[in-house]
């Protein structure tokens, strides 16, 4: 999550004295620029300024998703607040459950930030390299329990038909062991990762090129 991207300047140049320096760390031409959209830094909250700075620290860079909603400090609270309550707040789901989701959902809108990144978030929740692989292109291929095959099943079918969802769908995932407010958090966690896939597809989101590497 980073940085007002622009086509033709570094998030390092872009940055006000105001504004934490952005440091998306090294990349490869074909990864860069952040977004093919040219949108002028904006001014970072106190509060974001402390989150970017906490990434960098924790991570080693600031994921590219944030730098590129960084043109607007309001959007980008947003965008932050809702992405750690559904993938890091308290939930019946686990965390590797729900960036199963994400790259589930990813797959069928082949969204190549959000597969890169939470692919790597599979790999690493797991410490199965393969399960990330399978399910970045097919959750079918890969050896799932009773539980995560009827998740994926229903995120899939809410991302590709949504309009055909019903009652049967639900109680599926109830007969997987899964809560109705589990139900909740999987539909929610559906919605966002059909947002974020939308807008990154749109500007042409990169990823961090040290996603490709972890957990392999």
């Amino acid at each position: 999550m980073m940085k007002a991207a622009s086509a033709k300047t570094t998030s390092a140049k872009a940055a006000s004295a105001k504004t934490v320096a952005l440091k998306p760390g090294p990349a490869v031409a074909d990864d860069v620029p952040v977004i093919a959209l040219n949108l002028a830094p904006g001014k970072l909250s106190p509060a974001m300024t402390a989150y970017f700075k906490k990434c960098q620290d924790k991570l080693g860079f600031v994921p590219n998703v944030l730098l590129a909603y960084a043109f607007d400090n309001t959007k980008l609270e947003t965008f932050a607040a809702l992405y750690n309550d559904l993938m890091l707040g308290e939930s019946g789901l686990s965390k590797l459950e729900r960036e199963m989701i994400a790259v589930a959902v990813s797959s069928q809108n082949r969204c190549y930030y959000c597969l890169t990144a939470h692919g790597a978030a599979v790999r690493q929740y797991s410490g199965n390299p393969m399960l990330g692989e399978h399910l970045v292109m097919n959750y079918r291929v890969a050896r799932l329990n009773k539980r995560q095959r009827a998740m994926l099943d229903f995120a899939v079918k809410l991302t590709a038909s949504p309009w055909s969802v019903e009652e049967g769908d639900r109680e599926r995932l109830r007969r997987a062991a899964f809560s109705d407010r589990d139900i909740w958090d999987i539909s929610a966690i559906v919605g966002f990762f059909n947002m974020s896939n939308r807008v990154a597809s749109a500007t042409d989101m990169r990823p961090n090129p040290v996603y490709h590497k972890q957990a392999r």
